[in-house]
């Protein structure tokens, strides 16, 4: 597991994955305990840059994975 933690590809997938998702889980969680001014709010923006960055985190993360299996074969 280590191994796979040092690659970069796979450190820039899990980062673009925080930035792309941090938005979205943020507002969910405040509207769920009350913090957010509606309860039920539509997160039109944090949702699409968690769309438009989770295909290309889950691709980098799977580059990093496949280069390490090689790398260590």
């Amino acid at each position: 597991m280590r191994d796979y933690l040092h690659s970069r590809w796979t450190k820039v997938g899990i980062g673009l994955l925080a930035v792309g998702a941090a938005p979205l889980i943020l507002i969910i969680v405040a509207a769920a305990i009350g913090l957010w001014p509606d309860p039920r709010p539509n997160p039109v923006g944090p949702g699409l840059l968690f769309a438009v960055t989770l295909w290309p985190a889950v691709a980098c993360i799977i580059i990093g994975v496949v280069r390490v299996r090689m790398r260590n074969r």
